[in-house]
């Protein structure tokens, strides 16, 4: 092809009568020759591309005159595999369901059912940490939430058969998942460590979780670990729990709590501090200590309700 500064209508295979209408054409319409020379380029191997893919021409010039200039000028970008992708598009392929669907599995089973599956399954597991672990991760895995108030009704169901090794798999599966911090959650554990003979491990616990917030430990809970450093004759541990417990002016509610500190004192050769213990809570003795702690435990009911 001829550059585009050495093109012109000799070269181009016209007849002379042709370029010459063709010149007077362009001037009436006002354009410039220059500029008609470049189109020219343009569209001549356009053509010849079109051409050899067997690509109708005819259809281009049948374009308006006002819209022709942008379509030739577009020519040179024709690609007739992408023309018949647009005028044939591939049928759209249903989507793949790979999402998860909305039910769990088990969703048409009653709660009541589930709770009894598992305590079934717990009580026939061999009594291994992993098989605990792994029956207690394929019971909740389809849950939406953590079943927190399914697992209280199973322990509590563990405990009435005194199964104190199980509560106490339960509830270790529950911490190490952060679930069941609470007060009530720790007590159920030190007394099922209790009752499993397993008291050094419930008095690491205590020491762990408990104790550093003596100030606002309930005192239902410390009686309960007071009762078992008494019952395991751990006097030492009774007495600095006690101890601590007065250094944030706790008062006991209890006179029971007192009767075994005093014991505990007597026990460890420490009488006058049994005497001070007993005249200071000497009122917890008296009939008008008993009506007011009645009277403190009906209030109490009162706000749990």
């Amino acid at each position: 092809m001829l550059p585009i500064c050495l093109l012109n209508f000799k070269t181009l295979p016209l007849p002379q009568s042709a370029s010459n209408i063709l010149i007077s054409l362009l001037g009436v319409a006002g354009i410039p020759l220059p500029r008609f020379i470049s189109c020219v380029a343009v569209l001549i191997p356009s053509i010849a591309a079109i051409a050899n893919n067997d690509v109708e021409v005819t259809r281009f010039t049948q374009l308006h005159p006002k819209h022709a200039s942008h379509r030739y000028y577009n020519l040179s970008r024709f690609n007739p595999a992408q023309s018949q992708a647009i005028s044939n598009p591939p049928p759209q392929q249903k989507p793949t369901h790979t999402d998860a669907p909305n039910h769990y599995i088990g969703h048409n089973v009653s709660r009541k059912d589930k709770n009894k599956y598992l305590l079934s399954t717990l009580l026939d597991l061999n009594d291994t940490k992993e098989a605990i672990y792994g029956a207690l991760d394929a019971w909740v895995a389809w849950e939406q939430n953590f079943p927190i108030a399914s697992l209280k009704l199973i322990l509590n169901a563990l405990e009435k058969q005194q199964q104190w090794h199980r509560v106490v798999q339960v509830i270790k599966w529950m911490l190490s998942k952060g679930q069941g911090n609470t007060m009530g959650t720790y007590g159920q554990l030190i007394r099922a460590l209790d009752m499993d003979h397993r008291v050094e491990e419930a008095h690491k616990f205590w020491q762990t979780k408990i104790d550093t917030d003596l100030h606002s430990v309930p005192w239902q809970l410390c009686h309960l670990m007071i009762s078992v450093y008494y019952r395991n004759n751990m006097l030492d541990d009774l007495v600095r729990l006690f101890k601590g417990l007065e250094a944030f002016d706790r008062k006991p509610r209890d006179k029971t709590i007192i009767k075994k500190v005093a014991n505990a004192y007597e026990m460890l050769g420490l009488h006058q501090e049994k005497e001070r213990v007993l005249k200071k809570y000497s009122n917890l003795f008296t009939e008008e200590g008993s009506i007011k702690k009645a009277r403190r435990n009906s209030s109490e009911k009162k706000l749990k309700r």
